[in-house]
């Protein structure tokens, strides 16, 4: 049995805006392929406008894509959210916002039992001792059950947020910018809960993160995005050390590291996804672009069993095509 939770294939998202009163077509997505494996840990990296949030949203079921295949165990996630909640159940989400998504007008106990009893996991009259279980998973005490989100610091909050996730015993925790505006030290803190959350459920995580620190932390798999396409993916280790993609190496080399003085940025600005150049959309950006790059758009190549890079040069070795 295929051990393949998620797989993408060619998938586009166009959304249709307005232009000098005209319409037209913006790919939030254009042409994504991408594998998640049950039990991985996969960040997913890019700048502002990447398409990271897009890919999420068609990864869960709540925008459908304008072309290709998404598919969750071989079949159309779109069919299998129409089954029933059974995918809203194991495919839990933890918002960037996590105090947004939660009611301000409801207790703790209450935002998690909701959870606990839409899913149907317990009775009623096993609520509270299902929550204060919960809250002890995440690293809170019980008496916060009685609480409000207003009354809870940021990380708290997000500690929450996870247990509200973790109420319906999924298989897959998606997280979106998940310790994101917090200080330091609570993020060090929510980075290990859900490295030992991984680990005790045997959870299979999707991170989406800007953070390369934070991806090479929490997450043993990558796939670096830009413009709506994955432009690298690979084993977090291998990626990050010796990048293939020159976007890849750019996002490496302006991560800051202590003592040392921050490289030069990305010279000129990210195109525009409604007015794309040709060949490929880094090659107006990349230091090492060839005059074949401005002609021939790339696609998405193993370099290897475990990595691909969708560059007509890769800095470590030429592409096999899949």
């Amino acid at each position: 049995m295929s051990d393949t939770l998620f797989e993408l294939r060619e998938v586009e998202k166009t959304y249709q805006i307005r232009r000098r009163r005209q319409r037209v077509g913006l790919k939030a997505l254009d042409g994504v392929r991408l594998t998640i494996r049950q039990g991985a840990s996969l960040a997913l990296v890019g700048e502002s406008g990447s398409g990271k949030s897009t890919l999420l949203r068609v990864l869960l079921g709540l925008e459908p894509p304008t072309e290709g295949r998404a598919l969750y165990r071989g079949r159309p996630i779109a069919e299998v959210r129409a089954e029933g909640p059974e995918f809203a159940r194991r495919v839990a989400m933890v918002y960037q916002d996590a105090r947004g998504s939660l009611d301000p007008r409801m207790t703790v106990e209450a935002l998690i039992g909701e959870a606990l009893l839409h899913f149907g996991i317990c009775a009623r009259s096993e609520v509270p001792a299902r929550v204060r279980a919960l809250l002890a998973r995440v690293g809170l005490p019980a008496e916060v059950a009685a609480r409000y989100p207003s009354e809870m610091s940021g990380g708290q909050v997000r500690r929450v947020a996870i247990a509200r996730a973790l109420a319906s015993e999924p298989q897959v925790l998606v997280a979106d910018e998940a310790v994101s505006g917090l200080d330091v030290s609570s993020q060090a803190q929510l980075l290990n809960l859900l490295r030992r959350l991984r680990a005790e459920m045997g959870l299979t995580l999707v991170f989406i993160t800007h953070d390369l620190g934070v991806a090479s932390y929490l997450c043993d798999e990558i796939a670096i995005m830009y413009l709506g396409r994955v432009v690298e993916t690979g084993p977090t280790r291998a990626v990050l050390d010796t990048p293939a993609h020159p976007y890849a190496r750019a996002l490496r080399g302006a991560a800051p590291a202590f003592f040392a003085p921050l490289s030069d940025p990305l010279p000129g600005e990210i195109p525009s996804p409604i007015d794309l150049p040709p060949g490929c959309r880094f090659a107006g950006r990349c230091p090492v672009a060839r005059p074949d790059c401005r002609d021939t758009d790339p696609a998405l190549l193993r370099l290897d069993d475990s990595r691909a890079a969708a560059c007509l040069h890769p800095l470590t070795k030429e592409p096999a095509h899949v």
